[in-house]
């Protein structure tokens, strides 16, 4: 029979936000593969577990992540943990799973903590929709990807979730705010640790704070989507620049029949169908 591979959510700070599932399987599977041994040992460590560890992070995730399943496949079970968080979630453990599932290899999930989850829960903005974009891509290694991000980011009505490490966080929120406009943000850092802060601000303010006082420890950015009527408000001044035909076939084009299309176009210029459709003649 093959084996197993549990995804071990980890402490992002706090230790004792472990849970007891997490604790037990880790002494019990064969092997555990780990984002950082160095890191994840002291987390071991204070556990007493000794169970043996192997290397798997970003620059050898595809190679190591066979080799992981031909164990798997042997009826090894293996435990796979981040340096801090929920595995596969803006991390290499994404790899290992879409392996296992081609090769057919049961996962599961054993829930605990994760920094996107614990700084939406604690920013004071909307949570009901959200979208989580980690780190943007860097400046320096792919500044056009980076921008095409921002410009997606630009129409987004859910909250935004990103990473930053400290040394970027100030670029990172000036780029947000040249894309996006002022928006309301809630900066977390240091969750679940001993310094534990939320600076709920907007991106204006927090730049000028932030160029004054010099940012330490991991950030989560949550941000404040953009409100509807104002994307609504956009489309009304192009439509208001297009002829009925052109207007119609926008909806026509984006798969609606020529029905739904009339609709939608009185809708948008607070007009009947029925104007719309006389106008057509």
């Amino acid at each position: 029979m093959p084996g197993k591979l549990y995804l071990c959510a980890t402490p992002i700070g706090n230790l004792d936000d472990i849970t007891y599932r997490v604790l037990k399987t880790l002494r019990e599977v064969d092997l555990i593969a780990a984002e950082d041994t160095r890191h994840s040992i002291k987390l071991l460590n204070h556990f007493d577990i000794k169970t043996p560890m192997t290397s798997y992070h970003e620059y050898n995730k595809v190679e190591k992540a066979a080799s992981l399943v031909d164990k798997l496949k042997e009826g090894a079970n293996i435990a796979l943990i981040t340096d801090a968080g929920t595995p596969g979630i803006s991390d290499p453990g994404e790899e290992l799973v879409r392996q296992c599932a081609v090769a057919g290899i049961e996962v599961t999930s054993l829930p605990g903590p994760a920094a996107c989850i614990t700084a939406l829960s604690m920013s004071g903005l909307p949570t009901r929709r959200f979208c989580f974009e980690a780190f943007l891509p860097s400046e320096r290694a792919d500044k056009k990807e980076r921008q095409r991000i921002l410009e997606e980011l630009k129409r987004e009505t859910r909250t935004i979730i990103l990473y930053e490490a400290p040394h970027h966080l100030v670029g990172t929120l000036t780029d947000l705010r040249k894309a996006l406009g002022n928006r309301p943000v809630s900066l977390c850092r240091e969750l679940t640790k001993r310094y534990e802060s939320v600076l709920r601000t907007t991106l204006e303010e927090a730049i000028d704070f932030l160029s004054q006082e010099e940012p330490r420890g991991e950030w989560v950015i949550v941000l404040e989507g953009r409100h509807p009527e104002e994307i609504r408000q956009e489309e009304i001044r192009t439509w208001e620049e297009m002829s009925l035909e052109e207007h119609m076939e926008y909806y026509i084009s984006q798969g609606q029949d020529r029905k739904e299309a009339m609709r939608s176009v009185a809708k948008d210029r607070g007009i009947s169908r029925r104007d719309v459709y006389q106008q057509l003649l």
